[in-house]
């Protein structure tokens, strides 16, 4: 059975004017910071005046996990449920995220949101009481959230980022093609990116292109491991890296002077000096992520029985970067032919 897809909605949500999340003092947790806010709303969705505590663990900061959290803010506003939310970034320490898991559960949350694998593995392990959604994960079973995605048989669900890598891979090669040896660059730890790269290797052995891994452990590797590129590769493909991701501007500059374009999994790295991707919206991702979570307290769903659900190409984002096209002397008018944005501006 194959994952729902979600249908765009994004216009009339106007999901692009919302507001940005703010985070707020910390909690003494080393690397976290927190918001509790009461929203403005009524409990009409409730029919009974009750107010939701909903915890939010987010895995770190960069564009595509704040737009997943904006979003699901934003659904949760938009039901007209009233509702206290509290706020914690693990600023990508994975201790942090089991402290942090922890503090949410014996805070008594009636829902927690997950931003990312890490972040809803160490929920998941803390409580197997309280609703669990994850969101911006790339693959829920092959992660141990969920039994099956089509049936997660406990208390964790949610949407899914599964990237579309076959369209991006042959983006790739509409944009560099001459490329004879593609990179893969990516963190070990996130076994989100394990996945995307083991589609791209399929994809790229298809073209008969040639690929290496270009790995690193932590963002402190990131400048080096890009350094050791040229000469080596002649394009590079990352995925939605959470690690890579929140090194962006690093990634761009060694690789940019280097004459080596880069097609990526998400818009954030895009607008961060990538050359181009086919981007999941991660605020709609996140804004369906909420209406879950309305559905399980207004209306007792069961996540158990709530399938993963994910995007499908069709309503992803063609978009590119003229101003690192122009420095690599790409032509990407096509792309704006194609309906493409240009995020450089």
């Amino acid at each position: 059975m194959e994952p729902i897809v979600i249908t765009r909605r994004t216009l009339a949500r106007s999901l692009a004017g919302g507001a940005a999340l703010a985070f707020g003092a910390s909690l003494g947790l080393a690397g976290c910071s927190d918001n509790t806010a009461e929203s403005a709303g009524s409990a009409t969705a409730s029919g009974d005046g009750t107010t939701y505590k909903i915890g939010v663990l987010q895995l770190t900061e960069h564009a595509a996990l704040d737009a997943a959290n904006t979003g699901f803010v934003k659904a949760l506003d938009d039901s007209g449920i009233s509702y206290e939310i509290e706020q914690q970034n693990a600023q990508n320490d994975q201790s942090a995220c089991q402290t942090i898991a922890n503090t949410l559960v014996n805070d008594g949350c009636d829902l927690i949101l997950a931003i990312g694998t890490p972040a809803a593995q160490a929920v998941a392990g803390a409580t197997t009481d309280i609703p669990v959604l994850g969101t911006a994960i790339t693959d829920f079973a092959a992660s141990d959230l969920v039994e099956d995605n089509d049936a997660p048989g406990g208390n964790v669900t949610g949407t899914s980022d599964m990237n579309p890598v076959v369209d991006q891979i042959d983006l790739l090669q509409q944009l560099v093609p001459d490329a004879k040896t593609v990179g893969l660059l990516y963190c070990t730890a996130e076994s989100n990116s394990d996945i995307q790269v083991a589609l791209a290797e399929e994809e790229l052995d298809r073209l008969g292109i040639a690929h290496e891994r270009c790995t690193v452990s932590s963002s402190n590797e990131i400048q080096q491991v890009c350094e050791s590129l040229p000469g080596k590769v002649d394009a590079v493909y990352i995925p939605t890296d959470n690690t890579i991701s929140a090194g962006m501007a690093t990634v761009s500059m060694v690789l940019n002077e280097a004459k080596i374009p880069t097609i990526v999994g998400e818009v954030g790295m895009v607008e961060n000096g990538a050359l181009a991707s086919i981007s999941i919206n991660y605020e709609e991702l996140g804004y369906r992520a909420g209406e879950m979570a309305v559905e399980i307290l207004t209306e007792g769903a069961d996540p158990a029985e709530m399938a993963v659900e994910q995007m499908s190409a069709e309503d992803c984002d063609l978009v590119y970067n003229q101003q690192t096209a122009d420095e690599l002397g790409i032509d990407v008018s096509a792309l704006a032919d194609e309906g493409g944005t240009d995020v450089s501006a």
